[in-house]
Formats: C-alpha cells, structure tokens, sequence
C-alpha cells in the first residue's frame, strides 16, 4: 500500500505495545484495547439439566441444551481452550462453558456486537494468540487485543449492510436444502411410477416386483446385466494432458464434475474413463459419490468405472446409484474396518428397474432440471459469500464508509441487547 494516506485517514496509534497498529483507519475511528468496552469473563461447566432450549457454547460451538442461562443477553463466546479462538456469536440467552470466555459490555453501548463480530470473523484469533502446548488464550490478551472503534451510528451500518448479505445467504441455504429434500422426494417417485407429475392419476398399471411397486411394463434386472466395469490401466506420466478425478473432486450426491486435477500432478497407475461412463466412488459409499464423465481422463483405484450398455441410458445409471436403496445396499456389502470399500463383485448383483429408454431419458431429464436449479442456487451462494468477504474487509477497514446512509433506526431493535 501507498505509504502517503488519504486525507480523511490516519495510522492507528499503539494503544498498548508493539503489536496495536492496526494500519490506516478514518480519522474518526479510534482504536482501543477491549478491555475498555467490555469485561472478558470466564464461562462455566456444563451444567447437570441438560434439558432445554437454552445452548450450551463450547470452543467448537453448541455441544448440549439446558434450561438456564448464564447470559441473558446477546454476547460474543470465544473460545479459550481447545479449539481456541474460535468465536460465536449468540443473540439469544446461553450458557457459555468452562472453555470459553464471553463478554459482557462495561457500560452505555460505544460497541454494536454485530460490528464486533464482524471485525473477528476479518481478523481470527490466531495460533499467535494461543500460550502453551495445549492451544489456549489467556484472558490478558483478549483484554489487550485492538479493536477499532468507528462511531456507533456508523457501526451500526456496517452490521446492517453484512447482515443484510447474510441473511441472503441463509435465504439460499434453506432454498438449496429444500430443493435437495424434493430431489430425494421425486426420485422415489419417478422409479416408482415412471415419468408422470407427483399426484398425476395417469400412472401405468403397476405390478409387485421383488424391489417393490414398478410400472407393468418396466422390467427388473440385476446391475451388471446392462453394465459393466472398465478397468484399464494408466501410467499419468503417459496421460498427457488429461485431467484426473479422486473422490476428493466428488461432491455428494451430484451426478456433475464440479472439480478435478491434472494427471501430471498424481503418481502410482490410475483407471481410464471415458465421456459417458459413470465414475462411482467404492470407498465410504455412505458418502453418496458418483458422477457422469463429460470427457476422457483417468480417476483413483478407489473409483468405479461403469459403462452402461446399449439400451441403459448412462445419466439414468449415475441418478440410479444416487437412490436410497442403492446406497444402502453398496453399504451392507463393505469390507474393512477403517477404509470400508464396496466391490463391483457385490454391485452388479444389485436389482434395478429399467424403463424403456424413453421414459429413462424422461426422467434424467426432470431430474436434471432439478440440479440445474440447486446449482444456480449454489452459484448464488457462492456469489454472496464473495460479496460478504469483500464487504467485511471494506467496510471494517473504512474503505467503503456508510455512515449515514442508513437509517440508525433500522437496526434499533437488534442492537438492544448492546444498550443494557
């Protein structure tokens, strides 16, 4: 950064040895130690009822519920051992534990606790901070730590505009957790009753199958009937440029490649796939991990190469292995204690229901509209995320100011518990 400072900003000064500058400010904050606006106080074991709607608040967050409260107010939860460090922040009466610390403010608000908040979620408490072998913080440096202090009306703002993008967030989330619960929902349906709307009364006549209720007209097989496993082997020194899928690029229960890695960067053989095989990922088949190849590459030994014969549409057999049943089954078939891994030996016998291709191409198609939703939805998220992270290191460094640009009364009812 420039060392000339822009007229309306200052250099923090040291409020308490070498380590107070907090770099350049506006010249209306101030910088204090916490100490000043608010007593760092030590929180309690975990109390015997464990009953309740009261959270109890440890270093790595809620870990139980009572009926009492130590704090009655809304307050900042660090913790002190453990995971040290680790900051939270309650709204609501809770009871702090024994390894954390919580504040509880000195006197008339100069603190608006989303602000504080937001400027620990910007600046971490470190492993700079932690004392001892066990990491730790000690209440002296929590007391010592700097903060800036812009004015009040103008932290207030800030927190508005970073809760504003968070609650956005949150918004998404339960969007995306919802369209998650209606893909479980309609998978059921569609292989059960086929390509028809839920509470449509056009099904096809149904017969009992030994998987259960199926379309008359479907017929049941095992999985290695219209599969088969590919296993040729690959040096990555002589792949190329192709790119590499472990099951670390795998996310759960989504058919499409989000990730991958260069083949150049992997050593030991690895399995080639083509565009159009299903990569299923053996290892923890709890985890739900099995996705459609767009292109050529080569995966981990730990993955499942799956080719779907003429007549088995490959995106039916990737939504296929993401079923309930399917998954249960891939479970009860593991071997090994620490590193559980299924066998293509055990799930080829697995029985599927296989539709005309039509109908199998009908339903990767609804179910495909249903992941295109849940990944613009992600996209959002991700948007925000982003747009949180540099909001927060804007506004808490003054370089965005919104000091009256926002009614102080916006967020009256949600500071309240900073003005006891």
């Amino acid at each position: 950064m420039s060392d000339i400072l822009p007229d309306d900003f200052q250099m923090t000064v040291r409020v308490s040895g070498p380590e107070s500058l907090l770099g350049p400010l506006p010249k209306e904050w101030r910088v204090v130690r916490l100490g000043e606006v608010a007593m760092v106080k030590y929180g309690k074991a975990k109390p015997i009822n464990e009953q309740g709607n009261i959270p109890v608040i440890g270093s790595g967050g809620i870990y139980g519920w009572t009926t009492e409260a130590i704090v009655d107010f809304a307050t900042i939860i660090i913790g002190r051992k453990g995971a040290a460090g680790n900051v939270w922040l309650s709204e609501s009466p809770s009871w702090p534990s024994d390894t954390t610390f919580y504040l509880e403010w000195k006197s008339h608000p100069v603190v608006d606790i989303r602000f504080l908040y937001g400027w620990f979620l910007l600046n971490p408490l470190s492993g700079e901070h932690a004392k001892t072998t066990i990491p730790s913080l000690q209440r002296p440096d929590l007391e010592n730590l700097p903060i800036p202090l812009p004015p009040l009306d103008e932290q207030r703002a800030i927190a508005h505009v970073l809760r504003t993008v968070q609650r956005a967030k949150e918004a998404t989330d339960s969007v995306i957790a919802a369209l998650k619960e209606l893909k479980k929902s309609l998978m059921q349906h569609l292989f059960t009753y086929g390509p028809v709307a839920v509470g449509a009364k056009n099904f096809s006549p149904q017969r009992e199958t030994e998987i259960g209720p199926l379309p008359a007209h479907w017929r049941v097989v095992r999985l290695g009937e219209v599969a088969t496993l590919s296993t040729k082997a690959v040096d990555p020194a002589n792949a190329g440029a192709k790119r590499y899928i472990g099951l670390e690029h795998i996310e759960p229960g989504n058919i499409r490649i989000q990730h991958f890695g260069k083949a150049n960067d992997v050593r030991s053989l690895k399995i080639a796939f083509q565009k159009g095989d299903v990569l299923y990922g053996k290892l923890r088949p709890y985890l739900d991990k099995a996705v459609l190849a767009e292109w050529d590459g080569i995966c981990s030994t730990d993955i499942l190469v799956i080719k779907a014969q003429d007549g088995f549409l490959p995106e039916f057999l990737a939504y296929l292995l993401h079923t309930c049943k399917f998954i249960e089954f891939a479970v009860s078939t593991t071997t090994g204690v620490n590193h559980p891994r299924t066998s293509w030996k055990a799930l080829q016998k697995f029985p599927i229901p296989l539709p005309p291709l039509d109908e199998q191409r009908e339903i990767a198609r609804m179910l495909q509209a249903v992941d295109a939703k849940i990944a613009a939805e992600q996209a959002r998220r991700a948007a925000l995320e982003e747009l949180f992270k540099t909001l927060l290191d804007q506004l808490m460094t003054g370089k965005i100011r919104v000091r009256g640009l926002i009614p102080t009364t916006v967020d009256s009812a949600e500071s309240a518990a900073t003005e006891d």
